[in-house]
């Protein structure tokens, strides 16, 4: 049965309440009248959206209310929520004006919607070829826009175009922005810029010419790369190129037999070039893109001064544990040698032999090193294999530098070290685009003497919690409904024994066996440093993470540590005190002492921050743990109450959704009443003394990972 309409009157009480002021303050009632004679549906749905419009601007939610009819003939309810969201977007970025300007003009939103139905954005398929071009092998690759319409990379960064309307749909030209991540992909995979070249086109009278000789043997090289890797990717690229009649190339057919073996590199496509030059005439296909030498020489010289120390200072650490001492206390030199394995298709693997030892596998920071040095180089050069001396380099210089060249989400500020990131607006139901600025800094390495005295404080806690996480370390795990094993699995039994008597095929999973489990934890603990730790609550977050540090220690998970604090949107802030490849050593417990109160409790941008950092980790599993006094709050007092918990809420479910589990520990008395609803009912814990929280934040530890 069919709910009956709203009348007037219920009408006008709807709108009073989401404008927040009496209806007859505006000159006329007819957008009321016209709500009357719709039908209950689109009567719910046009007071819903008032509502959502009005929480931001009431003169936006009016002038909705006006077009509402008009919009429900025209647009249609899907189009109409684009249009409402655009135009909020705009007036978090630009201000009433022009957000006003898109809800007057519904006609250019039609035309601009009938273009944006075959144009491809990138801004809507970032995230997906993101995580394309992450999930192929070789260097970590970001991705940027470009103004030009043609894509190039500079070896590290694949820059692409803000639209692409090439093809007469949509799908197409997604389809096409693929194709071009892959192909400026496989220029860095299979080796293009091994070759440095202003050298070598400097040997040619016709630079250009040779430029573009030099990249259509390189195109058929790589698309013969990607035919036997990505198939059907491949598949993809060639009918994107008939469909748009790309010209073709003209090329002796022995020169194009030879670039397109298996063992064809980037060294058979320069003796062809210096033998056929003349004889070829160039051809680009649509995803092609252009090369651009003097951008990728710049990043190359620097990446490759870059990771030459940070790869010889890594042997140094390694030199550092394996090192042997002999009788007469005299240390030995090491020699390294490096045994490597392409697969081609997936990444590449490295052993590190010292010294004629056992071969072992290098941590996953250096196998990232050694992967991008071999992009570089097609080998790991002699010069690389010399352990670095105790003077050689500043490491801190180029940690920064790789720091500053790592991971950087799109989007970011234009201002060096800031982070852009979204956040959760409950009351229109929708994200405010880049709103929040988010920075990464230092904290400033305090005395360890509240490092030594929390040792000595705890001194019999910490014995006791290091013998209960080496037995940790080495528990076997119980595997159910196993084909063979050490004792019959009652509860597989049961549930098969109806098959047994129906005369069906019974499983053979009846079995249980104990099994030594490899521990593939990472955790970030991320603390707060709000001003309202200040005091004896810092002091116990502190030692709850010395006797955490200390404990992880022996367990071996790999874990970090970060804290968050902030002063409005504008002014978020995460404090590195400890990343996941970093020891326990000086510099991380003159961190953990210096960590102190700060100012408010912004939480959803920490949270999306930290998250990326764990996703940079390869790990079967991975935690957020947050340590707080309190709900999230600001000095924007926008912030407090509900929207910063549904804020910190939707952060908190995308982690999830990303399969990053959070856990909350409090000492907030209240957390009962709106942690479960951020974190769920079981993944919180309050404590009701401030003096337990290191007592107990090991336990909890113990027990999320067991």
């Amino acid at each position: 049965m069919e709910t009956s309409a709203l009348t007037r009157d219920e009408i006008i009480s709807h709108l009073n309440e989401s404008l927040e002021v009496e209806f007859s303050f505006y000159e006329t009632k007819k957008p009321a009248e016209a709500l009357v004679s719709m039908p209950y549906r689109d009567q719910l749905f046009v007071l819903d959206w008032v509502r959502r419009t009005s929480s931001i601007n009431i003169a936006i939610g009016y002038e909705f209310l006006l077009r509402a009819s008009e919009a429900l003939g025209k647009l249609g309810r899907e189009m109409i929520e684009s249009w409402l969201l655009k135009a909020m977007d705009n007036y978090d970025r630009h201000g009433l004006g022009p957000a006003l300007e898109i809800i007057k003009d519904m006609e250019a939103f039609i035309e601009d919607g009938r273009e944006r139905r075959s144009t491809a954005f990138f801004e809507e398929y970032e995230g997906i070829l993101t995580r394309f071009v992450h999930g192929l092998s070789g260097r970590e690759l970001r991705l940027e826009t470009t103004d030009s319409a043609i894509p190039f990379t500079d070896s590290e960064t694949l820059y692409l175009p803000s639209t692409i309307a090439q093809l007469p749909d949509s799908k197409d030209n997604f389809r096409l922005y693929k194709c071009m991540v892959a192909h400026l992909w496989a220029q860095t995979r299979f080796g293009t810029f091994q070759v440095e070249l202003n050298h070598l086109l400097s040997e040619f009278p016709d630079r250009q010419l040779a430029l573009g000789c030099f990249h259509t043997m390189e195109r058929i090289r790589l698309d013969a790369c990607i035919r036997r890797e990505l198939p059907g990717l491949y598949r993809d690229m060639q009918r994107l190129s008939d469909h748009l009649d790309d010209e073709q190339e003209t090329i002796p057919e022995y020169a194009r037999f030879f670039l397109q073996e298996p063992e064809a590199t980037v060294q058979t496509t320069v003796e062809l070039l210096h033998e056929l030059h003349d004889e070829i005439t160039p051809a680009t296909r649509c995803y092609q893109g252009c090369l651009d030498p003097i951008a990728v020489a710049e990043v190359r010289t620097a990446r490759i001064e870059r990771e030459k120390a940070l790869v010889r200072h890594a042997l140094k650490e390694m030199v550092e544990e394996h090192q042997r001492i002999g009788e007469t206390g005299e240390r030995h030199e090491s020699r390294f040698k490096i045994h490597t394995e392409d697969d081609t298709a997936h990444d590449m693997r490295f052993a590190i032999e010292v010294e004629g030892d056992a071969r072992v596998a290098p941590p996953e920071h250096i196998v990232n090193l050694l992967t991008s040095v071999m992009l570089d180089f097609g080998k790991i050069p002699e010069e690389y294999l010399t352990p670095a001396g105790d003077e050689d380099y500043d490491i801190r210089q180029y940690r920064q530098q790789e720091s500053v060249a790592a991971d950087i989400p799109s989007g970011t500020c234009e201002e060096e070290g800031a982070f852009l990131y979204r956040e959760w607006d409950h009351r229109r139901k929708h994200y405010k685009k880049n709103w929040c600025v988010l920075r990464e800094l230092e904290v400033e390495g305090g005395d360890d003497a509240f490092y030594r005295q929390t040792r000595e404080k705890y001194r019999g806690l910490i014995l006791s919690l290091r013998r209960t996480f080496e037995l940790l370390r080495g528990e076997d795990k119980l595997l159910k409904r196993q084909p063979s094993g050490d004792d019959i699995d009652l509860d597989a039994l049961v549930d098969a024994y109806p098959d047994l008597i129906k005369g069906n095929e019974m499983t053979n999973r009846l079995f249980t066996h104990m099994h030594k489990e490899e521990r593939n934890i990472a955790v970030m603990f991320m603390v707060d440093m709000s001003g309202s730790t200040r005091g004896w609550i810092n002091d116990a977050e502190r030692e709850a993470l010395i006797l955490m540090a200390e404990s992880l220690e022996i367990l071996g998970d790999r874990y970090a540590i970060y804290g968050f604090s902030g002063w409005a949107r504008k002014r978020c802030e995460a404090y590195h005190i400890k990343n996941f490849d970093e020891r326990l050593d000086d510099h991380v417990k003159r961190r953990i002492c210096g960590i102190e109160a700060k100012d408010y409790t912004r939480m959803g941008a920490p949270i999306r921050h930290l998250v990326t950092k764990l996703h940079e980790v390869e790990a079967r599993t991975k935690l957020l743990i947050t340590l707080s006094d309190g709900k999230p709050d600001d000095y924007d007092l926008d912030y407090r109450g509900e929207y910063g918990i549904e804020d910190t809420r939707m952060a908190l479910y995308e982690a999830r959704r990303e399969g990053v589990h959070s856990y909350c520990i409090t000492i907030d008395r209240e957390g009962k009443d709106y942690l479960p609803h951020m974190y769920g009912a079981a993944n919180y814990t309050v404590i009701d003394r401030v003096e337990k929280l290191p007592l107990k934040i090991s336990d909890i530890y113990r027990k999320l990972t067991s």
